[in-house]
Formats: C-alpha cells, structure tokens, sequence
C-alpha cells in the first residue's frame, strides 16, 4: 500500500453476554496488540457486508448483514508503518454458546471475551480512538 492512500477499515464488535470479542494479533500490522476482528472494505460492499465476511473469515462465526448495525467511525494515522485508516466499527450481538475459532493463524494467535471496562492495554489504535471518544458498545 502507498503511503499517501487512506484506506477504509471495518471493525466488528462483537457483543455476547456482556463482553467483546478481541484477537490477539500477529501480522505485521499490529502485531502483539488486541484487535476486533475485521478488514479492509472492498470495492462495491457495505459495512455490514464486509463485516459479516471478515467475522465468518476470522473466526468462522456467521452473522447475516442484516443484524450488524453500522456504529462509530475513527481517523487512525499508524505513524511508524505510515499507514492512515479511516475506521468504520459495526456492532453484532450473538448468542452464548457460539464460539470463535482462529481460522487465520498466520494473522491472529487467539481470540478472548473481555469487558469493556476490563480489556487489555495493548489495544490496535482504532480502539484506543474509539475508547477515548468514549463510545461503548454495551
């Protein structure tokens, strides 16, 4: 990617029981810091398209497009790898008993539940950005 293109990203928050989904990443972009499952939009595909895709592709969770609900959006300048992302979140609320899996190993380790008040402190930059504009999804 060119360093001077913006790039559009969609997060996915998922909601279940109280508590989001979080991956702990390991590519190149990101790595070692807790991140929502999600991607890059493309070309001709909604929010919600993208995010039911990525869920399904990360974690193997199916949600239909339907029931993501479109939520904030962060401006995220990652400095040291001159990338700039403009973020769009989504929300999803699934059911208890629905479990993630890693299904890209070579781009997140493992995938945890955590409050919202309670999560890691090594979070990808687009969620410090939301935190800090105080946004919560719960």
């Amino acid at each position: 990617m060119s360093e001077d293109k913006v790039r559009v990203g969609v997060g996915v928050i998922v909601v279940r029981d109280g508590k989001v989904l979080l991956g702990l990443r390991k590519s190149e972009h990101g790595k070692g810091v807790w991140g929502f499952p999600g991607g890059h939009l493309e070309y001709g595909e909604s929010p919600e398209e993208c995010a039911s895709r990525e869920l399904e592709e990360e974690t193997g969770m199916f949600v239909d497009p339907r029931y993501v609900r479109r939520g904030p959006y962060t401006n995220d300048v990652f400095e040291e790898a001159r990338k700039h992302y403009v973020t769009i979140f989504v929300t999803c609320h699934i059911k208890e008993g629905v479990c993630p899996r890693v299904c890209e190993p070579d781009k997140c380790e493992r995938w945890e539940w955590f409050s919202w008040d309670e999560m890691p402190e090594n979070l990808f930059l687009p969620i410090v950005h939301l935190r800090e504009e105080g946004y919560t999804p719960i």
